[in-house]
């Protein structure tokens, strides 16, 4: 991921210019799926767009004969190249003497808050929505009323997850903020009050990092929104299901960002307006492993 920045030295400029490598602190910070991001050095492509995942199967064992030896097994093992599909981008302007008079918060303003608002939120709900709609997940239907009604199903997903050998250790739980707050109403616990704070959060379950995820970020499909006109809306609209709660282990995974960069020309610079002029782009997507497909578990009202 890169973040590039290209304006002269002047007073606003060299603020902007500070303030725009944040961005990729701001997206560590603010994506809830950049915990699935796959490190670049772990990265095999082929060409500009296209990913090798590594895949490997191989057969059980056979009983040992004392005169014939060894029963041969088959081992299968080899590249599975993967596309990427999602390229997304949006060009603004914030005019030079709009960003004068407000001391250049205009322009940093628009900077963060399209990072924050706009481009992050549509990441995770693509991801969460790519993993949701993969076919052969492991999931489950049903209304979580109640507290008890969440522990059990949690429960539940936990152990078709052992019995299908995903690793335990490493696991996330992903949860919708409702069912997050039934989850931690059901847990039983002693309360140590201090002076000043009194602190209920659950941080972990079953060794399971909790992550909690806005609704608006939490369905089972998403439509990619293609204006072309500046007053199109852009983002993204939920055309699935809500998510109660999802499971996943990284393994089962590739998230790859190739290409994420935020271009600030000046008004100088600009030969349409005399303004600043930004451009967002985000090359990405995600790849559940076919091998892998028990380390997610989906569970939706219905």
């Amino acid at each position: 991921m890169a973040t590039t920045v290209v304006m002269p030295p002047t007073n606003t400029e060299s603020y902007a210019s500070k303030f725009v490598p944040r961005l990729d602190e701001l997206y560590k910070r603010g994506s809830l799926t950049a915990i699935l991001d796959t490190p670049e050095d772990l990265v095999n492509w082929i060409g500009a767009k296209t990913v090798n995942l590594f895949t490997f199967s191989s057969v059980g064992m056979a009983n040992y004969d004392r005169n014939a030896g060894y029963v041969m097994g088959d081992v299968n093992a080899g590249w599975e190249p993967f596309t990427l599909e999602i390229d997304r981008g949006r060009g603004y302007q914030v005019d030079s003497q709009s960003n004068d008079e407000t001391l250049g918060m205009e322009l940093s303003s628009m900077l963060s808050e399209t990072e924050r608002v706009e481009l992050i939120p549509e990441i995770d709900a693509y991801c969460f929505a790519k993993m949701a709609g993969t076919t052969g997940i492991s999931s489950a239907t049903g209304a979580l009323s109640t507290s008890a009604d969440v522990i059990a199903a949690i429960d539940t997903a936990e152990a078709k997850m052992d019995n299908d050998e995903v690793p335990y250790e490493g696991r996330i739980l992903f949860v919708s903020p409702a069912i997050y707050m039934k989850l931690k109403g059901g847990i039983e616990r002693r309360i140590i009050n201090s002076e000043d704070n009194v602190n209920t959060n659950v941080e972990f379950y079953d060794d399971m990092r909790i992550v909690r995820v806005p609704a608006s970020r939490f369905n089972t499909a998403i439509t990619l929104n293609a204006p072309t006109t500046s007053a199109g809306v852009g983002g993204y609209t939920a055309t699935g299901t809500a998510i109660d709660f999802l499971i996943v282990h990284p393994s089962a995974v590739m998230k790859v960002i190739k290409h994420r960069v935020s271009n600030v020309f000046s008004p100088a610079q600009n030969i349409e307006a005399d303004a600043f002029r930004v451009n967002f782009r985000c090359y990405y997507d995600l790849f559940v492993k076919g091998n892998k497909k028990a380390g997610i578990y989906l569970h939706t009202a219905s």
